[in-house]
């Protein structure tokens, strides 16, 4: 322990002299963390849509009003046929085109099948299916609201009908900042912790200090002890700030249990700073440590659930996320903040992580060198 401590010490002194070091653990998650939710977001609003209205009714017009007041579309064109609007299209100035035929209110009326036709930009997927599914939903919002007119009218006979009431869990106005922000959260305390584990033994590689080390009778269980534990209280202490951040901003309070959200991340981060030290281990520069793990960040990032759901990958790429730490610690922190999951619900999860975190730290162990 004596021997411990005093790498502490060491340890401790390097990083608070170090202003870089300090800026990441806090600059870094409050601007990450204030920026990002505002940017990440799957909410697609502000879609260009042009318009051929060859009937000009007042039914028209009252569809026109319904998409354009829903705050999601934006009127760029009124044209007088398609062909002008298709060009709208090609020149990126149009999303989406919508074209409301001749009659298109006798119909209605008249109890035919009204029709109207949608082309959609699909060259950007994401926008074009949420567009479409957006401007596909205003539709039928307004069809039951012109068969509610002509019932009340009598025009057409009483039709039995289902009424679906429904209601969201845990985000209840689906918010994404909500959703988003405890898995950025975890991305910053991932990318923070691994990369400041991954830097610090290449570092003294690179000044000759751990000659010096390499000389003394330390065993190397208390080398790599001396550097996982420093790293790992910063790295709570950015998650604190994060969770601080989380609230005073957003108004994000954890349904669960904090000191459980604690627990997990108290394992996590000896799993992630493990991965840091064994990858140290290997490289002799800064450089290659760096793009050693921005390699390996790319991967845990795109493939943990984040941005897109993991049910929607191949299996092959489903079973890989089973190896990918970020991904429970994603899982984690949503069951934890916005459902409010017990011990039960994760443990499987932290027994896993745990798992990752002997074999990491056994191996960064193991292959430190003492000697070149």
């Amino acid at each position: 322990m004596r021997t411990i401590r005093f790498l502490l010490q060491k340890e401790f002194r390097q990083i608070f002299r170090n202003r870089v070091i300090l800026a990441m653990i806090v600059v870094m998650p409050t601007v990450q963390l204030l920026i990002l939710p505002l940017a990440a977001d799957y909410e697609v609003r502000n879609v260009n849509l042009a318009v051929v209205d060859r009937d000009r009714s007042p039914y028209s017009q009252k569809l026109l009003s319904d998409i354009t007041s829903s705050g999601y579309f934006r009127l760029v064109s009124y044209d007088d046929s398609y062909d002008e609007s298709y060009k709208r299209i090609e020149s990126d100035e149009a999303d989406l085109v919508l074209e409301v035929p001749d009659h298109f209110e006798r119909d209605l009326v008249s109890g035919d099948a009204g029709k109207l036709f949608v082309a959609v930009n699909a060259i950007n997927g994401t926008k074009a299916n949420l567009g479409g599914a957006y401007l596909n939903v205003i539709i039928q919002r307004f069809n039951r609201d012109i068969q509610v007119d002509l019932l009340q009218t009598g025009n057409v006979p009483s039709i039995p009908s289902i009424v679906l009431t429904s209601s969201n869990w845990f985000n209840v106005h689906l918010n994404y900042r909500i959703f988003m922000v405890p898995g950025i959260l975890s991305i910053l305390v991932t990318m923070i912790g691994g990369f400041l584990s991954a830097l610090n033994i290449v570092k003294e590689k690179e000044i000759g200090t751990i000659e010096q080390i390499n000389v003394t009778p330390i065993r190397k269980h208390h080398f790599i002890l001396g550097k996982l534990i420093p790293f790992w209280v910063l790295g709570n202490i950015v998650f604190s700030i994060g969770m601080l951040i989380s609230w005073l901003a957003y108004g994000i309070v954890p349904a669960g249990n904090l000191l459980l959200l604690y627990s997990f991340i108290g394992v996590y981060l000896l799993c992630v700073l493990g991965l840091g030290l064994l990858v140290s281990t290997f490289c002799d520069t800064q450089q290659q440590a760096m793009f050693i793990m921005f390699f390996f960040m790319m991967i845990f990032i795109l493939m943990s659930g984040l941005f897109t759901s993991t049910d929607g990958m191949p299996d092959w790429a489903k079973a890989l996320t089973r190896a990918n730490p970020v991904y429970y610690l994603v899982d984690v922190m949503r069951m934890v903040v916005l459902k409010g999951s017990r011990f039960a619900d994760i443990a499987g999860h932290m027994i896993t992580v745990a798992a990752f975190a002997v074999v990491l730290n056994s191996l960064a162990v193991f292959n430190y060198r003492k000697a070149n």
